[in-house]
């Protein structure tokens, strides 16, 4: 979970164990693990995780192991195992917390503040968690869609379904005025094709995107309000490459939903002809949304869709350089998702090493140079590699793979993972196109 994005869950959510915070410190543990904490403070730096730690017996590292490891339910079940306590023990914790007030000048003035800013109407909070619950609501509810794209349609945050995030982001936009040239609800025909799956007004999913703007939490809301069941979700997300396509002839009758009158083949096939001439390798509206979104702002977003193959050669024809360019825009934009970059992985750095440039010269120079023909251009300037240095360096980058036997086990857990089932993959290269086709396999 990415806590520089959302919020974690509420600290009264119950969901983990039957208890006060444990929903809310997996959530940043979860973040610690993944180096996306943000500005929240983890185990014994937050006082309401200390608590909850010493309650179970547990050290932070622990915690953070076993939710790295265990989904929300297994990680329930082990921490009622791991520290035997019975119900009214954690009663008495829920009620102790959720009724504690702050007890000294910092944190009475802390409440304050967040009342006077998120919410100066109000004048029933007073305790720790409401304070907690007022600075995580105020912070992140409010998106703005004039500097940046909503997430993208194959986002399945939350609920498990395809568009729902996208339009959660729309949702909380319109509400402070900041879509941009989006439109939410009614004006949109995928927001309508989603309200009427989900049988909710656009007036009702606002209000519920604005009030949890946590992605788990806003799943629960629309469990509990939609007339759906995740059987009826994952059918739905097998049939969303289809949307709106379609022929005009096929929807244009009396009968016909709105969303669908709009969105057919032809005004596809139209569309993308507007956004981007001759890739016909986007065949369905979902894709084109994506793209579109991206070409908008002028962005490479990782955690929309895969960097280029390792294979790739576009670029002073250097395997990974493709890749490595894609990564580094992402980076430059904010917008790398999952993957590392630079330092952080070893065939980036392999490859800078091999044309002697440092990752941040590489890194800072992406931002002036805008197309791949930049690029090329600069490394051959740049770099004094020849022609066979580079188709050298290509086939022994093609063939890397794990060095011993550890990085074998490492190699081989990684691709159990990813599919058991494809015993001939041996070399880095072949990995890292299996897991970025797993990553992004829609539905």
């Amino acid at each position: 979970m990415d806590l520089t994005k959302q919020p974690p869950r509420r600290p009264t959510n119950l969901a983990i164990a039957g208890m006060v915070g444990v929903a809310r410190m997996t959530d940043k543990a979860r973040a610690y693990n993944n180096e996306t904490l943000g500005e929240y403070l983890y185990g014994n730096d937050s006082g309401l995780d200390k608590k909850v730690l010493d309650f179970f017996g547990l050290s932070a590292e622990a915690f953070a192991d076993a939710s790295e490891e265990k989904g929300d339910e297994a990680l329930s079940q082990w921490l009622l195992a791991q520290a035997e306590k019975n119900k009214a023990g954690i009663e008495a914790f829920n009620q102790q917390e959720v009724s504690l007030e702050p007890q000294d000048d910092r944190h009475k003035q802390m409440l304050r503040e967040r009342v006077a800013k998120y919410a100066p109407e109000r004048t029933d909070i007073k305790t720790v968690l409401q304070s907690m619950e007022l600075d995580d609501w105020g912070g992140f509810w409010p998106v703005d869609l004039q500097h940046r794209p909503p997430r993208g349609p194959h986002c399945r945050d939350v609920a498990g379904m395809f568009g729902l995030a996208r339009m959660a982001d729309k949702a909380r936009a319109a509400q402070c005025g900041k879509v941009g040239e989006y439109k939410y609800g009614q004006r949109s025909a995928l927001d309508q094709y989603l309200l009427d799956f989900l049988e909710i007004s656009e007036g009702l999913f606002q209000q519920g995107a604005v009030e949890n703007p946590n992605d788990l939490e806003l799943g629960e809301w629309i469990f509990s309000h939609a007339a759906v069941n995740t059987d009826q979700i994952t059918a739905c997300n097998q049939q969303a490459r289809e949307f709106g396509m379609q022929s005009q002839a096929e929807v244009s009758t009396e009968d016909s939903k709105p969303y669908l009158v709009h969105a057919n083949r032809e005004n596809f096939i139209r569309r993308r002809d507007e956004v981007t001439p001759g890739q016909t390798e986007i065949t369905n509206w979902l894709e084109l949304m994506d793209y579109d979104d991206q070409k908008s702002f002028d962005i490479i977003d990782l955690s929309r869709r895969a960097p280029r193959s390792c294979y790739s050669r576009k670029i002073a024809g250097i395997a990974h350089l493709d890749r490595l360019v894609d990564k580094g825009r992402a980076f430059n934009d904010g917008t790398l998702g999952d993957y590392w970059y630079g330092h952080d992985s070893g065939l980036d750095r392999y490859l800078l090493a091999f044309l002697k440039i440092r990752v941040d010269e590489f890194t800072d120079q992406l931002k002036h140079l805008s197309t791949d023909q930049d690029v090329a251009d600069w490394i051959k300037q740049r770099t004094s590699r020849t022609l066979a240095e580079i188709e050298d360096y290509n086939q022994r980058a093609v063939e890397l793979g794990p060095a011993d036997e550890e990085k074998w086990a490492f190699f081989r857990q990684t691709l159990n993972k990813l599919d058991p089932s494809r015993t001939n993959i041996k070399t880095y290269f072949d990995l890292i196109d299996l897991e970025d086709e797993k990553n992004f396999q829609f539905p």
